[in-house]
């Protein structure tokens, strides 16, 4: 059995949905992050950065939000969680992957974390500030690229939706207004109302509305 570390709202929502799309045998283990439970010594040992998530799948121990979303999708590929290797498809669907990853996710980090680039109020006042605007412009370019959708992908629904919804969550929560997108908000309802969606914000008591 897959189990997924998680905690609600955070980095494992993705992967929390993916499973529930994958029909996958998993279970759930709370970091309660609450009391620091990131931080202790026996999660560390899975996970060394001591970030939330971590997926165990036998042998294998996986952190990294999108490595684990990428490696649910390749254990199922029935679910076509991602294009099939070797076409145009899935190098488009890597680049948006990496993207979300290591540029909208990274500046959300920025904008929620001022402290690590900081000391000073007014210098965390500037860092907030320059990641709300770059994250506007995220915002913007992730507009264009779900155009009429229904997916990023077009009409195949990947793992890329709902980690698109989990950053705009976190964005909109920064103020960069995701639902202002003529694009984006239709596209973050369709989301939102698939059923796997629905049913991991269920289970993780997370409240309405959503983003």
């Amino acid at each position: 059995m897959v189990q997924l570390y998680y905690y609600p709202s955070n980095a494992s929502f993705a992967p929390h949905v993916c499973l529930e799309e994958a029909g996958a045998d998993y279970e759930l283990i709370l970091v309660d992050r609450s009391v620091d439970g990131h931080k202790s010594a026996d999660y560390k040992r899975l996970n060394p950065s001591g970030r939330i998530p971590t997926l165990i799948d036998g042998e294998l121990v996986l952190f990294e939000t999108a490595a684990i979303c990428l490696h649910i999708a390749d254990k199922y590929p029935q679910h076509g969680l991602s294009p099939a290797p070797g076409g145009a498809a899935r190098s488009t669907f890597h680049k948006w992957l990496f993207y979300l990853a290591t540029t909208v996710q990274t500046e959300l980090l920025i904008w929620f974390y001022p402290e690590r680039y900081a000391d000073t109020d007014d210098g965390k006042a500037a860092v907030k500030a320059g990641a709300l605007a770059r994250l506007r412009d995220m915002m913007d370019i992730m507009n264009d690229a779900v155009g009429p959708g229904p997916w990023l992908m077009g009409d195949q629904f990947t793992l890329l939706d709902p980690y698109l919804l989990m950053l705009c969550r976190w964005s909109n929560m920064a103020g960069s207004g995701p639902r202002e997108r003529s694009n984006l908000n239709p596209y973050l309802d369709r989301v939102l109302a698939r059923p796997s969606v629905a049913r991991v914000i269920e289970q993780e008591g997370i409240r309405a509305p959503f983003v």
